[in-house]
């Protein structure tokens, strides 16, 4: 029978668990709830797991990893310190790393190999990391993501509104709504380009929840895996499972 694995990624906003056997990603569950343990052992079920890899940008909660211990042959933890490939490497002291950034990181060196590559994250944070064509996780950038640019200028304004964008943004507003929706959206597009437009000749992937929303903005050729976190995820249980 083939090996199960299950996958589990806690971000900002929600969690998301998926099992996985030979690398190949099955059926993907999602949750809001803020402690994410009870949604994940429901997931489990009565299955049995021999991997279980967990990446988590929230606080360090023990209660859940010791749970989740008696749940799986092993519990691999995702954090910069871990065993991984030796054709995988920082350049790098990356002690403060996000397992997020991690796992799609060495997602892209493995579905891009030989290539210099550059992975936008398009979520509660935009994140943009620098992957070379040796396998080398040169660092990257962190700004905020669409959602919290919105809530931001809501947030610290007295009187700007909650905007939601739509599918087709003007060029610049007529109405303070026009005006934060062409400011954000835009805004994030022409920082985008900037990076692609300063590193010719990377191969470009997007993911996160509002991956297709910009990659369809974008003229540039574009890659869109919008659960990249997963299937570093994946790759990364096949390791652990032969290792």
């Amino acid at each position: 029978m083939p090996v199960t694995n299950l996958l589990i990624d806690i971000g900002n906003s929600n969690c998301k668990a998926a099992f996985c056997s030979a690398g190949e990603l099955g059926d993907i569950f999602r949750s809001a709830d803020e402690d994410p343990t009870e949604f994940i052992l429901s997931v489990i079920g009565e299955n049995d797991i021999d991997v279980m890899v967990l990446s988590t940008v929230r606080e360090e909660n023990l209660r859940m990893q010791e749970i989740l211990e008696g749940r799986c042959r092993k519990l691999v933890v995702i954090k910069p310190s871990m065993q991984l490939p030796e054709d995988f490497r920082f350049g790098f002291p990356a002690v403060t790393l996000g397992p997020d950034r991690l796992a799609g990181a060495f997602a892209v060196s493995r579905l891009f190999p030989g290539q210099d590559c550059i992975k936008f994250d398009f979520g509660t944070a935009l994140t943009v990391d620098f992957i070379s064509r040796d396998g080398v996780f040169g660092g990257g950038n962190i700004s905020l993501g669409m959602t919290s640019r919105f809530r931001a200028l809501n947030t610290f304004t007295k009187r700007l509104p909650l905007v939601t964008p739509g599918e087709n943004v003007c060029d610049y507003g007529t109405t303070t709504a026009e005006a934060l929706e062409a400011g954000v959206v835009l805004g994030m597009k022409f920082e985008v380009e900037g990076y692609i437009n300063k590193y010719p000749g990377h191969t470009v992937i997007f993911t996160g929840g509002d991956s297709f929303y910009f990659a369809e903005k974008l003229k540039s050729p574009i890659f869109v895996i919008p659960n990249l976190v997963l299937v570093g995820l994946a790759l990364i249980a096949e390791y652990y499972v032969q290792n």
